[in-house]
């Protein structure tokens, strides 16, 4: 086999492989849980022989060497979603960040807006047909690996194989590092019930659970506050999951019979989406398992697909609502903080979706119940992720609201009946000073 020879011939150190870097090009790098650090060390190793290299992903896991600010004029990084690891570098403008909807990344690199000249990525060890697959995350990555000038893949076979449009032939890679090492993993909350720390969170999650029906499709982010809705749904039947992400809680559900995808609209009996955030729990789970299906993102993010499902629940969260609906989830005032992600995605599609339910989740207040997070006005600076026309729902641990097809009187009214109640009196007093009530 053909594809044999070339798999064998291109084989290389990751500091062989990175050579083919240039001063100026742009590199794309796996996020999430592949994270391909053997290549970006080894590409860190060539800073001395390199200058204004743009880094350019979405979340990735792991220290990011080259965000140092020793690397400043040689590396630069480009966040299409900031993550923990590159806040302190976007910050101090070491770094920069776009704000993109995640379903128009794709086209981003098809169209050259975005080109690509060199990308890493971690996959799985080739099958007998000459496959390699992207493993636990096909996201945006099976795009940018389609779009790139040079493609150079970490080899690992501790990547699960995973099923789906998740595969890329070894004839469409330049070369092939094999290193083998244990992934990334990102641990659930699991809910203490004698942490009072924990009670406001699960508190969201059994509101959002009583809006959700047998039979649902779910869409959940990141974060405590999904895990929390997880944790709540063991009455529920029949759940189905069209998501850009899961995780364990994901995992549970579905061996304990919960979500079974068998009243999906489309994909039935099929768990879509485009990348996992998870343990080795999760990874061993989805190794070839035919129940989960992974789309890259110009799929699973499409707002049309996502409305083709009946009764699409999409749960997101925010940093600060205001008593308008407007959303604020990517920054802290005018400090960047994250990005815009899936979210707007998933809200339309599923406010388009027959029986749909958006849904933006948050806990009231903030910092010790010393900042209230349902606001008079978003900080100065801060960002609108989603608009106050997008918005559907609003749940936090005093209750829900769904703004859709409300006035801006009544929208007030209903956002400070769900505000802290240390702050209900503040808000209400700037509502009436506005003349909105």
């Amino acid at each position: 086999m053909r594809w044999m020879e070339k798999y064998r011939s291109h084989k290389m150190s990751a500091d062989e492989a990175v050579k083919v870097i240039k001063s100026g090009d742009r590199v794309n790098v796996q996020p999430g849980c592949a994270t391909p650090t053997a290549l970006t060390d080894a590409m860190v190793r060539r800073s001395g022989e390199l200058e204004n290299v743009e880094v350019m992903h979405l979340l990735t896991m792991g220290k990011a060497s080259y965000l140092d600010a020793k690397y400043e004029g040689i590396f630069r990084h480009l966040a299409l979603f900031i993550g923990s690891n590159a806040r302190e570098a976007v910050s101090e403008g070491r770094a920069d960040a776009m704000p993109v909807f995640l379903s128009e990344v794709p086209k981003m690199f098809s169209d050259g807006t975005l080109p690509i000249d060199v990308c890493f990525i971690h996959v799985s060890p080739p099958d007998e047909h000459g496959f390699c697959s992207f493993g636990v995350d096909v996201s945006v990555t099976k795009a940018a690996a389609d779009c790139a000038k040079h493609v150079i893949a970490q080899v690992n076979r501790l990547m699960p194989r995973t099923l789906g449009d998740s595969f890329i032939h070894v004839n469409k890679i330049d070369t092939f590092v094999t290193h083998d090492a244990p992934l990334f993993e990102m641990p659930q909350f699991v809910p203490d019930l004698n942490d009072e720390k924990n009670l406001v969170p699960l508190k969201i999650g059994e509101n959002i659970v009583g809006l959700i029906n047998d039979g649902d499709t779910l869409q959940m982010g990141i974060g405590t506050i999904p895990d929390a809705v997880l944790y709540h749904l063991r009455e529920k039947n029949d759940l189905g999951v069209h998501s850009e992400m899961f995780s364990d809680g994901v995992v549970d559900l579905v061996e304990e019979g919960i979500i079974t995808n068998d009243k999906k609209t489309i994909n039935r009996g099929k768990m879509v989406a485009g990348f996992v955030l998870g343990t080795r729990k999760t990874f061993d789970f989805i190794e070839n398992n035919p129940i989960v299906e992974f789309r890259p993102t110009e799929y699973v993010n499409d707002i049309k697909v996502i409305a083709e499902h009946d009764n699409m629940v999409a749960i997101n969260s925010a940093i600060e609502v205001d008593i308008t609906g407007q959303v604020c989830a990517d920054s802290i005032g005018p400090n960047l903080y994250s990005g815009f992600g899936g979210q707007v995605d998933f809200i339309r599609g599923a406010a388009r979706s027959r029986g749909g339910k958006p849904i933006i989740a948050l806990p009231s207040t903030a910092k010790g119940d010393s900042i209230s997070r349902i606001v008079s006005q978003l900080k100065p600076g801060a960002g609108v992720v989603t608009t106050r026309a997008d918005v559907h729902w609003i749940v936090t641990e005093y209750g829900s609201v769904n703004l859709h097809g409300l006035s801006y009187r009544d929208r007030a009214r209903e956002m400070i009946r769900i505000a802290h109640p240390d702050f209900r009196e503040e808000l209400e007093s700037y509502a009436k000073e506005q003349k909105l009530i």
